[in-house]
C-alpha cells in the first residue's frame, strides 16, 4: 500500500535517486557474484509486496531456504527509493521494485538485474481525478498535481497519449503524496494524479470525476521482485527458494477460508490497515497468484510493448543517465532472446525460468 506515511518518493523514480544509484554503483562492488549460502532481500510497503514480510514472519521463507541449505533474510526499508539504492550499491541481493524503477535506477546504474518474480500490475490502484475535467481531452490547459517522475507521472503521459495530447498541453505541479489529499481539497487545485489509498479519498470528494486509471493501461505498472543477475546465475537455488516461498504464500493470499483471512489480516496490519483495507486494494490489483499466469504475462509480446513505452518515457525525462543518446542505451532482455535496445548492454532481464519451475512443480 502506498501510504501517507511513505516518503514523498514512494514508488517513484527520481533524477536525484537515479544519480545517487549510479554513483553508488560506480563506487561500490555489487552483491558478490559467487556461490554463497546467505542472501538478503529488501522490501517496502505496498499491497503487492506484503506477502514477503508475511512469508518471513510465518516461516515460509525459512522453510524454502532450509530446503536448499540457505539463509534468506527479508528486511524492511522505510524509504522505497533508498531500498533500490541499497540494492544497487550491493547491500541487498534482491529488492521489491516496479518495472520502471528497475530500469531507471539499478539498470541505468550498471547493475545487471533480473525480474525473478512478476507479482502483479496496477489495475485501478492509480488514477487521474478532476473537479473540472470529464475526460482526458478536457485536461488541455489544466494544472495537474502529482509526484513528478513517479508512476503517476507515467500514468498521466500514457493517458494524454490516448487523447492526442502531451505534457506541453498542460502544467504539472510537483506535489508530495503526503500532501495530495489536502491539495485536492484546496479551491485552486483542479486535478490530481495519485494512487490508493489516496486515490479513494480524492475520488470521494464532492464533484470529483476519475477521468483515467491504470486499468486502462493494463499490465504497464508492474510490481516485482528483482535480483542481481550474477548472484542468481551463481546461486540458482536462491531463485528456487524465493519462487517456492512466493507461490506458497500466494495460495494463502487468494484463500477465502480461515487461513487466507488470517494471512491477509496480517498483511493488512503490517501495511497500516486491516483485512478489509487490504482486500480493497487487492481488488484494484491484478495479482498473478498463479505461477502459470505470471509466466504467460512475462512471455507476452505486450510486455515488450510496455517496456518500450517505459524506456521512452524514461529517456524523455532524463532518467537513463547523463548523456544517454537514445532509449536504446540500456538493453532490456525478454524470454526467447528478444532484446529492446543495446544487445551488448543488457542490464534488465525478464526471466520466467523460476516461475516456470513453480508452475510445473519442479522446485
Amino acid at each position: 500500500m502506498r501510504t501517507k506515511t511513505f516518503s514523498s518518493f514512494a514508488r517513484s523514480f527520481t533524477l536525484a535517486a537515479t544519480g545517487l544509484a549510479i554513483g553508488l554503483a560506480a563506487s561500490m562492488t555489487p552483491a558478490a557474484a559467487e556461490a554463497k549460502k546467505e542472501f538478503n532481500i529488501a522490501w517496502t510497503i505496498y499491497v503487492g509486496w506484503m506477502p514477503w514480510p508475511y512469508a518471513a514472519d510465518a516461516g515460509i521463507v525459512k522453510k524454502w531456504a532450509d530446503k536448499y541449505g540457505l539463509t534468506i533474510n527479508v528486511t524492511q526499508i522505510n524509504d522505497y527509493v533508498e531500498s533500490i539504492n541499497q540494492y544497487t550499491a550491493g547491500k541487498f541481493d534482491g529488492v521489491t521494485v516496479t518495472n520502471m524503477d528497475a530500469l531507471t535506477i539499478p539498470a541505468a546504474g550498471g547493475v545487471d538485474t533480473t525480474a525473478l518474480i512478476v507479482g502483479d500490475f496496477s489495475n485501478g490502484n492509480d488514477g487521474i481525478v478532476s473537479k473540472t475535467a470529464k475526460s482526458v481531452a478536457d485536461l488541455k490547459g489544466e494544472t495537474v498535481n502529482l509526484v513528478e517522475l513517479s508512476v503517476s507521472h507515467y500514468l498521466l503521459a500514457r493517458a494524454l497519449d490516448t487523447a492526442g495530447l502531451s505534457e506541453k498541453d498542460l502544467t504539472v505541479v510537483n506535489t508530495s503524496d503526503a500532501d495530495m489529499v489536502a491539495a485536492f481539497k484546496a479551491p485552486e487545485t483542479t486535478t490530481v494524479v495519485t494512487w490508493n489509498p489516496l486515490l479513494a479519498e480524492v475520488k470521494a470528494e464532492p464533484g470529483a470525476t476519475e477521468v483515467f486509471n491504470s486499468s486502462q493501461i493494463p499490465g504497464e505498472i508492474i510490481d516485482m521482485l528483482a535480483v542481481n543477475t550474477e548472484t542468481l546465475k551463481d546461486n540458482p537455488d536462491f531463485g528456487k527458494a524465493l519462487a517456492g516461498a512466493w507461490y506458497e504464500t500466494m495460495a494463502l493470499v487468494i484463500d477465502q477460508a480461515e487461513a487466507g483471512q488470517k494471512a491477509r489480516a496480517a498483511m493488512g496490519e503490517m501495511s497500516g490497515t486491516d483485512m478489509a483495507g487490504y482486500d480493497a486494494q487487492l481488488a484494484a490489483t491484478k495479482l498473478f497468484s498463479s505461477a502459470a499466469d505470471a509466466v504467460a504475462f512475462t512471455k507476452s509480446e505486450d510486455l515488450v510493448t510496455t517496456m518500450d513505452h517505459v524506456r521512452t518515457f524514461s529517456f524523455d525525462h532524463g532518467l537513463l543517465g547523463d548523456g544517454a543518446p537514445s532509449p536504446d542505451v540500456i538493453g532490456i532482455g525478454f524470454p526467447g532472446g528478444k532484446v529492446l535496445g543495446d544487445e551488448g548492454n543488457v542490464k534488465l532481464r525478464f526471466d520466467p525460468s523460476y516461475m516456470e519451475m513453480a508452475a510445473e512443480g519442479k522446485l
